[in-house]
């Protein structure tokens, strides 16, 4: 081991000349920021709705008569492996909707028999006899036909509570149309047309149901299921015309407005010391404020009452051709509306629609919303809204809507001019102070949103937004 035998004298600290900073810094007026908040987003979905003013508390849509209310899809219980489906559920079928006898629905549950499949599996092949009615518990399956040309065209993806074959309840003579390959593996109920036969004919209700169910004349519903405004066109001379009418719900929707609330706090000692540069108070304010909005949005898209997720007309529901959001599946949304004004999706989702468009060589225009260049699909803003959900197999949503009362579209629902407002739709209440000294304000605010047709909204569902290897 080597020894220094010479070591170099430790440098003595330089005594100090001048002050130092950090004793400078008690004499000195310290520039600072307003509180920050990282909760606060862009809340793009609560500056797109156009809001209406409900006065009363409660906003009613009314709408034309509608016939085709068994619409819905179908839910199913799981015991283990087993699946059986709810019999009031039936109840979703056209040709069983207001059938309510529960011991009958029941019966027909009981009939019907689980099918596990496999991803690529032919389900039903396109021209054989169709013998049953097929009720898809878990799973994507491709409906296939074949397209003007000969070639096989994909036109329609089914998933959950879907269903297909309900004709072939009826009609001994039915054939499918189409061919129906599994494009994931799953479960799925069928009802053969003998058992249903079976069930009707130990049921006098349910025969006379479905008498009353053949014997509904066509002339009464247009292509959307609404009541017909009869009518003649390009008549000559002196036509008998035909009386027509507008037949209305009889018990439409009526949306209440919901609410959120927060009881803010802050101590007298607070409010009345340190209230310079920044008012204390008024800070606390902000921020709860900031908070509540961000409530407010989520609720708008997740409540179950009245969020925009679960207010998605079941044939206004599309699932991805691949997993991921193409242009076709954005293309297949626009078509079935007129006037679609945004999509809204998860900023994870638009980097996955980005990728896709990437990977096709398109690059989307960008479109000017409030002052702001966002991308845009055919002309329509794709605008984030992180309160969409993602699942933990990472798949979410896209919507898009049409907005506006006028237009038939999609409304956000408040009041304003509450008592003690600090800003359009939110009062501040001041509640007293207590024993401790402690100033408390009650802070709300009233909110919903309505969708005044089906087809106002819609949403691209099972949307999978994880990167894809290689």
């Amino acid at each position: 081991m080597t020894v220094d035998t010479n070591p170099q004298p430790q440098e003595q600290p330089r005594p100090q000349t001048s002050l130092s900073t950090a004793a400078a810094r008690n004499l000195a007026t310290t520039t600072k920021s307003a509180p920050q908040m990282q909760e606060i987003t862009s809340r793009w979905l609560l500056k797109s709705l156009p809001w209406v003013e409900v006065a009363g508390g409660a906003y009613r849509v009314n709408r034309r008569l509608t016939y085709t209310v068994g619409d819905g899809r179908i839910e199913f219980v799981q015991d283990g492996s087993q699946v059986r489906v709810i019999p009031r559920e039936l109840g979703e079928l056209s040709l069983l909707r207001g059938f309510d006898d529960v011991a009958v629905l029941t019966a027909l549950a009981d009939r019907c028999v689980q099918r596990d499949f496999r991803a690529g599996e032919t389900l039903v092949e396109r021209g054989t006899p169709a013998e049953q009615i097929h009720l898809i518990a878990h799973g994507r399956i491709d409906r296939i036909s074949e397209g003007q040309y000969g070639d096989e065209t994909v036109t329609a993806v089914l998933a959950d509570g879907d269903r297909f074959g309900q004709s072939a309840l009826l009609d001994s003579h039915a054939t499918w149309d189409y061919t129906a390959v599994a494009r994931t593996s799953g479960t799925l109920l069928t009802l053969s047309r003998a058992d249903f036969e079976a069930v009707v004919a130990s049921s006098a209700d349910l025969r006379t149901h479905i008498q009353e169910f053949g014997a509904l004349p066509e002339k009464r519903q247009n292509r959307l299921g609404e009541a017909e405004i009869a009518m003649s066109a390009g008549h000559e001379g002196e036509a008998e015309l035909p009386g027509a009418f507008v037949d209305y719900e009889l018990n439409p929707r009526e949306y209440e407005l919901s609410l959120a609330q927060t009881v803010l706090r802050v101590h007298t000692r607070v409010a009345d010391l340190y209230n310079k540069p920044m008012n204390q108070t008024e800070q606390q304010l902000r921020l709860t404020i900031e908070a509540l909005r961000e409530r407010q949005e989520y609720e708008l898209v997740n409540n179950r009452e009245f969020g925009l997720l679960h207010n998605v007309a079941f044939n206004q529901r599309i699932q991805p051709h691949s997993g991921a959001p193409t242009p076709d599946d954005l293309d297949e949304l626009l078509c079935r509306r007129r006037g679609s004004k945004f999509f809204f999706a998860h900023p994870r989702t638009i980097a996955a629609i980005g990728r896709e468009f990437n990977a096709r060589g398109l690059y989307p225009d960008h479109v000017d919303v409030g002052g702001q260049q966002v991308p845009a699909w055919r002309g329509v803003p794709i605008l984030p809204c992180n309160k969409i959900p993602i699942s933990k197999e990472n798949t979410s949503s896209i919507l898009v809507m049409r907005t506006g009362e006028d237009n038939q579209g999609v409304i956000g629902l408040n009041q304003t001019g509450l008592p003690d407002e600090y800003e359009p739709g939110v009062s501040v209440r001041f509640m007293g102070i207590d024993e401790t000294a402690i100033i408390s304000y009650l802070v709300t605010t009233y909110y919903s949103a309505a969708v005044l047709v089906p087809d106002a909204l819609g949403v691209l569902e099972n949307v999978q937004i994880a990167r894809t290897s290689g």
